[in-house]
């Protein structure tokens, strides 16, 4: 069901959302948080589909926001809001309302939003494209307890993790470093077979692929050893090699979707690991509402101790080496937490043995 309002208020688009929830026959709110999207008119549709698939697993209010920008500077002093209320079958699981915003309206957009928040539950903020310099200190993004952000989809990938660095506050993640969770999950689940040191990582993939950047990154910050850093054609990361006392781990995928887990004196094995869509890494992030401390540790240790995103190339090795089996024990530990239903995400993972949290 769909409700179009023009020139409207938060006001009279609350009274639809009752009218539509009434109108199918469902007057009862079972939704677990709201989803916030700030987005441009022409990338709405994909983030809103995305938002939609996501929401199967959490049923959530979704409100866009959609500043447009009038061409008429006669119009830019007219303020006005326009919405598109769905509910049923229009909006996956959960509610959707599209607001947009003409003139001095969308340099408001928090006031607009604030009283279509669901009560006593949490928000999630998403900015698909054109992610602010500071998420939490927009006035939007202050709104949320987490905040979503997607270095890939910048004009300079590699220079957002900088700043994403520079800027991160408690509850701020990126889609670039939920790609990699099935990487890091499966290199985890790889040193967990063997008794060994690792020596020194490659990784390789595309050039100012954010993910890949992030990857190196983890395993530099994890496991203290010199991580090299290679360009392929790509799709995204094609191949992680550890070299460790007990012979070479690699883990190789070149067409994007079926990878070859490779260990010193056992046969190589075929893996799935494609690469997933938006509305997966989004379902993803939804999982965990608490900060991320992992990426948080992996991004200010890439770009603080190594001078920046680019410098995991090239770099002398840090002086000491941590056991495979602080992955390895990680990977266990985070199964053990999924099995009983706590929030941490699959490759959440806490400090390495006889090393300090970063």
């Amino acid at each position: 069901m769909k409700i179009d309002l023009t020139d409207t208020t938060a006001s009279k688009i609350n009274k639809a959302l009752v009218q539509g929830r009434r109108a199918i026959g469902s007057p009862a709110v079972g939704m677990v948080l709201t989803l916030v999207i700030v987005t441009d008119e022409e990338n709405a549709y994909d983030a809103l589909r995305a938002a939609n698939d996501a929401s199967r697993e959490h049923p959530s209010r979704t409100l866009v926001v959609v500043k447009r920008v009038s061409r008429s500077p006669r119009d830019r002093t007219k303020s006005r809001l326009d919405a598109e209320v769905r509910v049923g079958a229009d909006a996956g699981t959960g509610e959707t309302v599209v607001l947009r915003l003409y003139g001095e309206v969308a340099d408001h957009a928090q006031s607009v939003a604030l009283p279509l928040l669901l009560p006593d539950a949490p928000v999630v903020v998403w900015w698909p494209v054109a992610s602010p310099r500071d998420p939490a200190k927009d006035p939007l993004g202050a709104l949320g307890q987490r905040r979503v952000t997607d270095s890939y989809s910048a004009v300079k990938p590699v220079d957002e993790l900088r700043t994403r660095a520079e800027n991160y506050e408690p509850g701020d993640t990126d889609l670039a470093w939920a790609r990699i969770t099935p990487w890091r999950s499966m290199l985890a689940a790889a040193l967990d077979q063997v008794d060994c040191e690792v020596i020194s990582a490659e990784v390789t993939g595309e050039e100012f692929n954010p993910s890949v950047e992030l990857l190196a990154m983890w395993l530099a910050d994890r496991l203290h050893v010199h991580v090299q850093r290679g360009v392929s054609a790509g799709p995204g990361l094609t191949l992680v090699r550890l070299e460790t006392t007990g012979g070479p781990v690699a883990l190789q995928r070149p067409d994007g979707a079926m990878a070859t887990l490779t260990l010193e004196g056992q046969p190589d094995r075929v893996v799935a690991l494609k690469r997933r869509e938006t509305s997966e890494l989004m379902a993803e992030e939804l999982r965990r509402l608490d900060p991320d401390d992992t990426y948080a540790s992996a991004l200010r240790f890439g770009v603080d101790r190594l001078g920046g995103a680019q410098s995991t190339t090239d770099r002398s090795p840090l002086p000491t080496r941590t056991p495979a089996s602080a992955v390895a024990d990680s990977a266990s530990r985070t199964s053990s937490a999924a099995a009983t239903g706590n929030r941490p995400s699959p490759a959440q993972m806490p400090p390495a043995k006889g090393t300090a949290a970063k």
